[in-house]
């Protein structure tokens, strides 16, 4: 019997983690599994998430809910409702959500009330921190779910520190979850398009950086981008940081990173970073356009935890511009350094980086086989 896979995306990141699924899904397994994509529109701009499925090659979306951005709890609340009319509409044998946005959240909570069985991607990830809303987010996904892949080993312990068992025997549901460690879908898809974006994207053309050293640098977390203090440390520290290394720096600007430089109190900051041929500011890039930057750049800094991993990918050290990460074997294993928004702890971990002598790239993330394996799994499922 053909099993329908229910998929709900709304935000960038999402998107490229089905990318990897939905490829094998369709090459290989055509016969005993069918996906219908749902996207949220949690990300709603074009260059943030319609291009994604084109250049990625996933199924154009059978349903767009259009929810666009507001409030969490109107936003969430609004998914909600949108969402089980659509689950009602294909009683699918399972959801599977990615990650830990609203979105995540909200197909995780409707599919739970309707005793559709929920496979969690990416699960067990803990940054410890319950300020962060994809913390509530991503535990509340785990504890409803009834299949757990988890990407790293750390994502396994901290599963069995909350309690789950993690050797399953029995039939599976949220009770009695089946949780593996499968490595990262990701890295999957950066091993797939990482030969494909050296043909299909010019970027670096563009920006004149072909065979140019350069950093890069994406913010985007509402706890960095909704404090103007906060965000002018970060920009101050990549100014100087470009200037005194004498190495330019990307930075392809988040649409709300771009509205809060254009306020008043970043006026003058925000003049200064245009005007600094150090400092490109770019528009939001592709997926193929930013697999290129991250494989081509001298070292990164980054808000986002997709980004972070990535540069583990690409063997680039990285400054990670929050104050804790979900992904602390990057900072274990001396690859990259948390220094928050503050703009001296960013120059400190960029010099103790820069003059770092030598780094090591252990497997943490799998083989990039992490999508044949979830498929395996979902053929499982009654």
């Amino acid at each position: 019997m053909i099993k329908k896979i229910l998929t709900v995306v709304g935000a960038r990141p999402q998107i490229i983690k089905s990318a990897a699924v939905s490829r094998v899904m369709r090459q290989s397994y055509g016969s005993a599994l069918v996906e219908v994509v749902v996207h949220t529109g949690q990300h709603y701009d074009a260059m943030m998430s319609d291009v994604f499925f084109d250049e990625l090659e996933i199924p154009k979306p059978a349903y767009n809910l259009a929810i666009g951005s507001s409030s969490h709890a109107s936003q969430t609340a609004a998914m909600l409702i949108a969402l089980e009319e659509v689950f009602l509409r294909e009683n699918p044998n399972a959801v599977l959500v990615y990650g830990d946005t609203n979105s995540t959240l909200a197909a995780a909570l409707v599919a739970s009330k309707m005793h559709i069985p929920i496979v969690h991607v990416e699960a067990g990830l803990r940054s410890f921190n319950k300020k962060m809303p994809e913390e509530i987010n991503r535990i509340m996904t785990d504890h409803l779910s009834s299949v757990l892949f988890a990407p790293t080993i750390q994502a396994i312990d901290n599963l069995r520190r909350e309690g789950f068992q993690i050797q399953h025997t029995g039939p599976i549901h949220p009770d009695n979850p089946f949780i593996a460690h499968c490595g990262d879908v990701m890295l999957d898809n950066a091993l797939h398009f990482k030969a494909i974006s050296k043909t299909k994207s010019n970027v670096l053309t563009l920006l004149g950086l072909v065979d140019t050293p350069f950093f890069l640098a994406t913010i985007h977390r509402d706890a960095n981008t909704d404090n103007t203090d906060k965000l002018s440390q970060i920009f101050s520290a990549l100014l100087r940081i470009s200037v005194e290394s004498n190495t330019k720096c990307v930075i392809p600007l988040h649409p709300r990173t771009k509205k809060m430089l254009e306020r008043a109190e970043l006026a003058e900051l925000n003049v200064t970073l245009k005007s600094h041929a150090s400092i490109l500011l770019i528009d939001p890039v592709s997926y193929l356009e930013m697999i290129a930057l991250e494989s081509s750049c001298e070292m990164i800094f980054t808000d986002s935890g997709g980004v972070q991993k990535e540069s583990y990918f690409f063997e680039k050290p990285c400054v990670i511009l929050r104050p804790q990460t979900e992904w602390v074997e990057l900072v274990e294993n001396g690859n990259a350094v948390i220094a928050d928004s503050d703009e001296q702890r960013i120059i400190d971990a960029f010099e103790f980086l820069s003059k770092k002598q030598s780094f090591s790239w252990p497997p943490f993330y799998g083989d990039g086989n992490a999508a044949v394996f979830i498929c395996d799994q979902l053929l499982q499922l009654n």
